[in-house]
């Protein structure tokens, strides 16, 4: 199996758009990007992680809705790249795969609500905005490729299932390289959902602590482009389970997600004691983040330094896999984190009584000096469906 390296990364989240300004916030436990809204929740107010940008328009109109708009922004800032390998491998050799779970419902719902008060539906509204196919569909037509282009749909790990999926196109000899990442939006559907099964916390999330309430939601995207050969960073193992255990809360001993872990590090041809850092799933959740202690404790132990970043950013959804995916990439790439600084878990300090504990990172710590590095992410979605990735340092070109 030939090594395959994530040559290039556009990135926007409530940490920032692009790499760079990402970094700086990522490292600093900036919260910046969390705000309170007004215009989500039919009842009250809810904190909110948002991508502060002006988005670009997205053409033809069935393609115009703010999760492609998101997706063409991060498209963006890798185009080049990705031109280049349309002249190395030709256009019909290049996947796009793409995780999501919004899609443009946020437009279908405003459409729904201004055709019920008025009985027209607005114009330009197309019922392919909110297709959750499109996200795939209007990359690949954006960038002008023509190989295999689909969405992954897994709920909360539906882009870090998308790396799964391209690897498997590009060893199965049906592309030579693929667009992989995901995006997800905010929108009243999705928040609205979690309130009503009381999952929302009313500030900011607080994982990993005895006094955690519930998630905070954000939005972002993120898209690589994976290829044959080495680079600064290479995607070097992948675990894939399914618990099947409850349509919402997880497994209670974290077996699955155990597996996953154990799985990805097989894939590597890895052991726990290779990983410097890992980004936990930590929603916030009562039950996510009993279920993840056992699972770390289980597979790792408890010395492993690790975070949840979704304190900063807001649980993205089906982008967060891709996302925190984009955050190791930051934390092993020698250009935005030359310190080697990790990504720290904000909370309050009060750990979970008759849990594992966990060695949560401080703002200011760094990755061990010397040598090449691996790192780990994961995620876990409704119904079991988790996944986790391993990345690595690789050669510097």
């Amino acid at each position: 199996m030939r090594p395959l390296a994530l040559t290039a990364l556009g990135l926007a989240t409530p940490l920032g758009c692009g790499k760079a300004a990402t970094a700086v916030n990522l490292f600093s436990g900036s919260v910046a990007g969390l705000t309170e809204r007004r215009d989500l929740l039919f009842d009250r107010a809810v904190t909110v992680g948002v991508v502060d940008a002006v988005l670009p328009s997205a053409r033809p109109v069935e393609s115009d809705c703010r999760n492609n708009r998101l997706m063409q922004l991060v498209l963006d800032e890798i185009a080049e790249p990705i031109a280049q390998a349309v002249q190395r491998y030709g256009s019909d050799r290049i996947a796009v795969v793409l995780g999501t779970s919004t899609s443009g419902i946020a437009e279908g719902g405003a459409a729904v609500e201004r055709h019920r008060h008025t009985g027209v539906w607005p114009e330009g509204f197309s019922y392919r905005q909110q297709e959750l196919g499109g996200l795939a569909r209007h990359a690949a037509a954006y960038l002008g490729v023509t190989g295999p282009a689909y969405t992954v749909a897994t709920a909360c790990s539906s882009s870090a299932k998308a790396f799964a999926s391209a690897r498997r196109l590009i060893r199965a000899g049906v592309a030579d390289a693929a667009v992989v990442g995901g995006a997800d939006t905010l929108c009243r559907l999705t928040l609205n959902g979690f309130n009503a099964i009381e999952a929302l916390s009313p500030t900011r999330c607080n994982p990993f602590s005895r006094n955690r309430d519930g998630i905070t939601i954000g939005e972002g995207a993120a898209a690589f482009l994976l290829e044959p050969g080495d680079g600064p960073v290479r995607l070097l193992g992948i675990g894939e389970t399914s618990d099947a255990y409850h349509a919402s809360a997880p497994a209670p001993d974290g077996a699955g997600a155990a597996a996953a872990m154990r799985q990805a590090l097989a894939d590597a041809g890895l052991s726990p004691d290779d990983i410097g850092y890992v980004n936990l799933h930590g929603t916030g959740t009562v039950l996510n983040d009993a279920m993840e202690s056992h699972a770390m404790a289980s597979v790792f132990g408890r010395l492993v330094p690790a975070s949840s970043t979704k304190a900063m950013t807001g649980h993205m959804l089906g982008s967060a896999g891709a996302c925190e995916a984009a955050f190791l990439w930051l934390t092993l790439s020698p250009v935005y984190n030359p310190e080697r600084r990790l990504p720290p878990h904000l909370w309050d300090g009060m750990s979970m009584p008759d849990l594992p504990t966990l060695n949560l990172v401080a703002i200011g710590d760094r990755l061990p000096p010397g040598g090449r590095m691996a790192v780990l992410s994961n995620s876990f979605a409704f119904a079991g469906s988790n996944a986790t990735l391993v990345l690595g340092q690789g050669e510097v070109a």
